[in-house]
């Protein structure tokens, strides 16, 4: 069986009084989450879901997620997830361009969804816990996991969008299966005995695969925050004596910078890991001084469900790398034409394995651009160390040419992170009549911190070359960040 939700009965056969889920002060046991999902498929199949059908689920951290995700997999269904913030027109496109049959909307959702699934023609199922635990027990389970293989689909996942109109990454159940078992097993190194921390959005690959299915592979109790906000983190690490936080930078820096950071016991914390964006190294030092953790960072994409590299914990860790491929993934670093960079060199991060998605959904065109060769182009630039170690120089649509030089953003961002007043930096280019391109800035100052853009202009200039350093630099508030906490460099105004 290739099925991805045989992790979960497998979890329930060996631990089925052991925690599963938590939320709040209410937690679900593994017996209980295996039924709940057997229920939920019995449910899809009475309403019609079928083996290959796109299930949509727009719901937030919730213990329904995760039973309707593992329902509609039993089901052998596709799982198509949706962040419940999306408007109507955004819903509607999704179920449209995944021909899902059926959209499963959290309650509280402001109508978006009923609307979007109308204007789709697709059937709703509006999920609120009392009214759905109802619903699931008016069925008998249907403990059976539907017979997939391993290249079939089990998830659609659909890409962010920053390059157009958002495209479904086609993830099988043996891709995620193979990055489940690395992430429980190779790099988080879980037992059963691990309490995670759930913040990370469902809906998104790295919250999906090296939260949920990662603590269900190993048994561990996954705590649900259906919202990240710093402080609930924290209450929720010393509550729950939490042993894992995963996150992206944009958390580790709004945790290092809440006032109770110094005061709350997070003594139990093992292993913190940050994805989906690089971690400025100095909010990785400060991190581990103020918490007494160690952070390991790794490198994934929604195309490649989702972890390619690590800085695994059996092995030197060097900050500001994403560390090595993990096992039976292979990468490259390549120029414009498709041939390897020199040693040292900058080139474009290309992976080939078995984590790498089966293509775009129903877009040909646009899977072969992306992997042309047997060898998926992440748009990412990296260089390797003489150790292998790879570090994310930028991604390749970021890269700024000021007069013909090429400057990228991640290298000044590091350096503005240095000063004692940023808590965080975007740098970005800005069109320019004579050189093409200009460097500016927008910066998030630390609390009670001060700092004029003129005196973070003379500290950045003061350490790269003359070409490098930000002509604008803005301070705002707070920086524009996607559904995963990554910063939404395409929505920064400098102006």
């Amino acid at each position: 069986m290739s099925n991805l939700a045989e992790f979960l009965a497998h979890s329930a056969r060996q631990y089925p009084e052991r925690t599963a889920l938590r939320l709040g002060t209410a937690t679900v046991t593994y017996a209980e989450l295996d039924e709940r999902s057997a229920r939920a498929a019995a449910l899809l199949r009475a309403e019609g879901v079928r083996p290959g059908d796109r299930v949509a689920l727009m719901l937030p951290n919730v213990p329904e997620f995760v039973a309707l995700y593992y329902g509609v997999l039993r089901a052998g269904g596709i799982v198509v997830p949706l962040n419940p913030l999306l408007k109507e027109r955004e819903v509607e496109y999704h179920l449209s361009d995944s021909g899902a049959v059926l959209l499963c909307e959290w309650h509280q959702a402001p109508g978006e969804g009923r609307q979007g699934a109308a204007a789709a023609g697709v059937r709703r199922l509006a999920v609120e816990p009392a009214a759905f635990a109802g619903l699931l027990a008016q069925l008998p389970p249907e403990y059976e996991i539907a017979d997939t293989a391993g290249k079939d689909i089990a998830v659609l996942l659909y890409t962010s969008g920053t390059t157009g109109r958002p495209k479904g990454a086609s993830l099988t159940h043996a891709g995620l299966r193979h990055n489940t078992e690395v992430t429980s097993g190779d790099i988080e190194l879980l037992t059963a005995e691990d309490v995670v921390v759930g913040c990370l959005p469902l809906f998104h690959i790295f919250g999906q695969i090296c939260t949920l299915s990662a603590a269900v592979h190993a048994g561990a109790a996954l705590v649900l925050v259906p919202r990240f906000d710093a402080g609930t983190v924290l209450d929720t690490i010393a509550r729950d004596k939490a042993t894992v936080f995963e996150g992206v930078p944009t958390m580790y820096a709004a945790l290092l910078a809440h006032p109770a950071a110094a005061d709350t016991d997070v003594s139990t914390l093992r292993m913190c890991i940050s994805g989906g964006a690089s971690l400025p190294v100095e909010v990785l030092h400060g991190f581990e001084r103020r918490f007494g953790c160690m952070v390991l960072e790794g490198f994934g994409m929604s195309e490649t469900s989702p972890v390619v590299t690590f800085n695994h914990s059996d092995r030197p860790r060097k900050p500001g790398s994403i560390g090595t491929p993990i096992r039976d993934v292979e990468v490259r670093l390549l120029d414009d034409g498709g041939q390897d960079v020199a040693p040292g060199a900058v080139g474009e991060l290309s992976v080939r394995g078995p984590n790498v998605m089966k293509g775009y959904w129903n877009r040909p065109e646009e899977t072969a651009t992306a992997i042309p060769d047997g060898w998926l182009r992440t748009g990412d630039l990296a260089r390797a160390d003489e150790d292998g170690y790879l570090y994310i120089v930028d991604r390749k649509k970021d890269l700024i040419i000021r007069g013909g030089y090429n400057v990228y953003p991640r290298e000044i961002e590091e350096v503005l992170h240095e000063h004692p007043a940023v808590g965080l930096a975007a740098v970005i280019g800005v069109p320019h009549e004579h050189l093409g391109e200009e460097i500016a800035a927008a910066v998030v100052l630390r609390p009670t911190a001060r700092a004029t853009p003129d005196e973070l202009r003379d500290f950045v200039k003061e350490r790269v070359a003359a070409y490098k350093y930000p002509r604008h630099i803005r301070i705002v508030d707070a920086l524009p960040t996607g559904p995963s906490g990554k910063i939404l460099k395409r929505q920064i105004n400098i102006n």
